[in-house]
């Protein structure tokens, strides 16, 4: 009698070069194999790169929130206390937008802040995106 998803562990086990599942796909994930947060590090660092504006190249900011309690003095109270920092991530204002760049005759699309648009509406599509490596 066969037992059910023993198959699978047998597959597993059968590694050419004699080394476990797991330890062989670790391997493939991280180049140093005791370093267990490369991963990690890896994905963050694709989505810290993906909330950049391709025109002014402001990025997502680390910071943090201050948590107070109490009432201000000037209404009364003994003041406004600190009661714990609350680490967040400040992010660009970024929206992925087509601009039309009537030089190429065609749309661009880019990933650009509120501020990266006025720059644009300002100075003209074409400049800007060609200083920028957009284009």
């Amino acid at each position: 009698m066969m037992m059910v998803g023993t198959h699978r562990r047998a597959e597993r086990a059968a590694h050419p070069s004699g080394a476990s599942y797991r330890h062989v796909h670790s391997r493939a994930l991280a180049s140093d194999p005791l370093d267990l947060h490369a991963r990690t590090r890896q994905v963050t660092r694709l989505f810290r790169d993906m909330k950049v504006c391709h025109i002014t190249g402001s990025r997502a900011v680390r910071g943090s929130v201050i948590h107070r309690r109490g009432l201000a003095k000037k209404k009364g109270g003994v003041g406004r206390h600190i009661t714990k920092m609350v680490p967040r991530n400040f992010l660009p204002n970024l929206r992925r937008q087509r601009i039309w760049v009537p030089e190429l005759k065609k749309f661009v699309r880019v990933r650009v802040t509120a501020r990266g648009l006025k720059t644009i509406n300002k100075q003209g599509a074409y400049k800007v995106l060609k200083k920028a490596g957009a284009i």
